[in-house]
């Protein structure tokens, strides 16, 4: 669920995948006809992120979000809580869509929210100096300037206890777990056991991280893959990748990009939503 750290060129929702071609279009793989994959108008886009929903939820519905080079965000798909209602935004310069909400990072730091407010994890309003954000299910979470680390939302299983992490650069919300890299290349992760989150302690040299919905995934400097967690639809089945520069986790889903602009994936492809093969995306 993305994605989204500052600025991805890869999203992977629950039913669909995004992608930010060379040219600045979008290209989506998922239902054709589905809202969230309505984006053929949108030009101009530098990052895109996917709404997501939990593997067991009792609904599919999800929703896109772009960011143009020029600040400003478009959005498409499922908008029940005003979610895609993005687009009075400007001066932005990172995105992420969780289920239900979508953030936004301006270039003084702080944070517009747009979504379901209910939990808690709209409640951005106040944070400051932040530099990339990450929505998940039921919680939103905030990298600042200085390395530390802000979440507001649904605890139920620790996911935002985050207060202590410093020297982090990189970070990203799941269902019921966050995970981090620290600028060092470790992996910090609080929330749900079953996301792998005790098991990612001893990976190293990792350069980006992303949450699904029960896993988590690392790309390191090398361009090696890393997956713990859920492996149900093999959607950590990514040992064999090479040369990958990024990571996107979906639901149930996993998407790597490569150094060649070709997106690699594994895991559930129900809805098509793995159908990347003949993808050309540009890197960050």
């Amino acid at each position: 669920m993305t994605a989204s750290r500052a600025r991805s060129p890869i999203a992977a929702g629950r039913r669909h995948s995004v992608g930010v071609r060379p040219d600045g279009s979008v290209v989506t793989a998922g239902i054709p006809r589905a809202p969230e994959c309505r984006v053929d108008d949108w030009h101009d886009i530098v990052a895109v992120a996917a709404g997501n929903v939990h593997t067991f939820s009792n609904t599919g519905r999800s929703h896109t979000v772009g960011l143009r080079a020029d600040g400003t965000v478009v959005a498409a798909g499922w908008n029940g809580d005003g979610q895609c209602e993005v687009a009075g935004w400007s001066g932005v310069v990172g995105i992420a869509a969780g289920w239900r909400r979508t953030l936004a990072v301006l270039e003084n730091g702080t944070v517009h929210a747009a979504g379901r407010g209910r939990e808690g994890a709209c409640g951005v309003g106040a944070w400051r100096e932040i530099v990339a954000a990450t929505a998940g299910d039921w919680h939103s979470v905030g990298l600042r300037a200085d390395g530390s680390v802000a979440a507001a939302g649904v605890n139920r299983k620790g996911q935002c206890e985050v207060a202590e992490w410093r020297d982090v650069r990189s970070i990203a919300a799941g269902y019921l777990h966050t995970a981090a890299v620290t600028a060092s290349g470790r992996v910090l992760a609080a929330g749900d056991p079953s996301s792998g989150v005790t098991r990612v302690s001893d990976w190293r040299d990792v350069v980006d991280v992303s949450a699904g919905s029960y896993h988590t995934v690392a790309v390191d400097k090398h361009g090696r893959v890393l997956a713990t967690g859920d492996n149900s639809q093999g959607q950590c089945d990514v040992t064999s990748w090479r040369d990958v520069v990024s990571v996107a986790a979906g639901s149930t889903h996993t998407l790597g990009l490569r150094s060649d602009g070709v997106v690699l994936s594994t895991g559930n492809n129900d809805d098509g939503q793995r159908d990347t093969a003949q993808w050309k995306v540009r890197l960050r």
